[in-house]
């Protein structure tokens, strides 16, 4: 099993999973025709995707789907109040699996996990992914790991996780007004630097060992800052990367 990043920021957000012959679509949040161009410049042949999954309705997480599912046969997952949400933002012709959060699913050989995740949306979720003897969590835009969290992603091997923000640059960001800084550093905002070191050297205790760090904000992030703090907390050998914004990452798998 493999991940690319082909997008992870403000921007917007879509990564490919392979596993066992399948490819997967998480998130659509760039434009059609850059999820095309990236996935071809990474090797994936758009028509090739076995299935879209969904973690939430945002713009930066759809913007692409309603003219992408014009030119694929691959079905669109997510929860019910998710799927309704994306429908009526215009993507009506997309061929819907629903699922309930927190139920797992198969995708031919690879099992798909989901959990809630606290982010204001309708019904944002994550994922876990196993295939063999290899996990992968994937958890983007949550405001604060809870209990559930932990468990789900307990044990996995690898990790896709959004550092957002350094507490001190996004206090000393003038181009926010306070009101979206409260609702970035809320319980139902975005995790912080700090908040991801604290999951990820949890997580350490029971195994994981690879991370990617992504979703960083371009103004009140760096990738040197989100990697130390992370890194300082994990408690043995970590590899360790931050996803690209605007371009898309390396095969990490």
């Amino acid at each position: 099993m493999r991940l690319i990043t082909l997008g992870s920021g403000s921007g917007g957000n879509a990564a490919v999973i392979e596993a066992g012959g399948l490819r997967v679509l998480v998130d659509a949040g760039l434009s059609a025709k850059q999820l095309v161009d990236r996935m071809r410049a990474s090797g994936v042949e758009p028509d090739s995707l076995d299935a879209v999954l969904l973690t939430h309705e945002h713009g930066d997480h759809i913007r692409g789907l309603r003219v992408l599912i014009k030119s694929i046969p691959a079905p669109v997952y997510a929860t019910a109040a998710t799927a309704r949400v994306v429908r009526e933002a215009g993507v009506d012709r997309a061929s819907w699996k629903i699922f309930e959060s927190g139920a797992g699913f198969q995708l031919g050989g690879l099992s798909v996990q989901s959990f809630s995740v606290p982010h204001d949306a309708v019904d944002p979720v994550g994922f876990v992914f196993r295939h063999e003897e290899r996990s992968l969590g994937l958890l983007s835009d949550a405001g604060h790991v809870t209990r559930l969290i932990s468990e789900r992603l307990r044990g996995v091997d690898a990790l896709f996780v959004e550092a957002n923000y350094d507490e001190r640059l996004l206090d000393a960001d003038t181009k926010r007004p306070w009101s979206t800084k409260q609702r970035i550093s809320s319980r139902h905002g975005h995790l912080s630097n700090s908040q991801t070191a604290a999951l990820v050297a949890e997580l350490g205790e029971a195994g994981l060992a690879r991370v990617v760090l992504g979703h960083l904000s371009s103004d009140c992030n760096r990738p040197e800052l989100a990697m130390a703090a992370v890194r300082a907390g994990h408690p043995g050998p970590l590899e360790i990367a931050c996803a690209p914004p605007d371009q898309p990452g390396e095969w990490w798998g």
